[in-house]
């Protein structure tokens, strides 16, 4: 997400709404972000949940999506990126400030270009019919280094039946008009800067956005 060809992909904001994934029980929402008092990580663009729900209709019997995150307020995605590069300068106190950042951004993509900040990305994965959490090679989340690359799309590290699964998600994402970022299996995104810059679009359609707050 460093690249600069991906901070240099023009926005076209269409102003469609952040809508909530929980509403209509269309999507079986994972609990380990509900901390968020504000509901924001169960937030989407409301084309790109009408994707996703496109997607879980080519599931194969047995399978469903299990949501984790969407909507990350910029605040927030700056902190998740600031940690991480701190993390990063304490392990490798050798590396150069853009090292830093080129390795921060594998994991954690830049609060300028962030596709969550848009609306447009959601973190997820697959279970079973019962809510089960199937097993994807890595747990959700997993860095680089934790996971010695096996966070990696296309890592050739994981167990056979763990592979599969992953081809089935992609599968089905791809199917429904989603792009993935390669360094980490469960994030998919659509009409944000990356999307447009792999797909060649002229133009991403969601730029960075606030949550609207009810009236009171």
């Amino acid at each position: 997400m460093s690249d600069p060809e991906v901070a240099a992909v023009p926005v076209d904001e269409c102003g469609e709404r952040l809508v909530d994934v929980r509403e209509g029980g269309r999507l079986l929402v994972d609990e380990r972000k509900w901390h968020d008092e504000a509901g924001a990580f169960a937030h989407l663009r409301e084309r790109v949940l009408e994707r996703i729900v496109e997607a879980q209709e080519l599931l194969p019997a047995g399978m469903r999506l299990l949501y984790v995150e969407g909507y990350r307020p910029p605040d927030l995605q700056r902190r998740y990126f600031e940690e991480y590069a701190a993390q990063l300068r304490a392990e490798h106190p050798e590396w150069t400030a853009e090292q830093i950042r080129s390795a921060a951004s594998r994991y954690v993509s830049p609060p300028e270009i962030a596709p969550h900040s848009a609306g447009a990305a959601v973190d997820l994965t697959l279970a079973d019919d019962d809510g089960h959490e199937l097993d994807m090679g890595t747990r959700m989340n997993a860095t680089p280094e934790e996971s010695a690359g096996a966070c990696y799309t296309g890592a050739d590290t994981i167990t056979p039946e763990a592979r599969a699964r992953r081809d089935v998600l992609g599968g089905v994402l791809t199917a429904a008009g989603l792009v993935n970022y390669p360094t980490e299996w469960w994030h998919w995104s659509y009409g944000d800067r990356y999307w447009a810059l792999t797909t060649g679009a002229a133009a991403a359609r969601y730029g960075p956005k606030s949550l609207d707050r009810p009236a009171h």
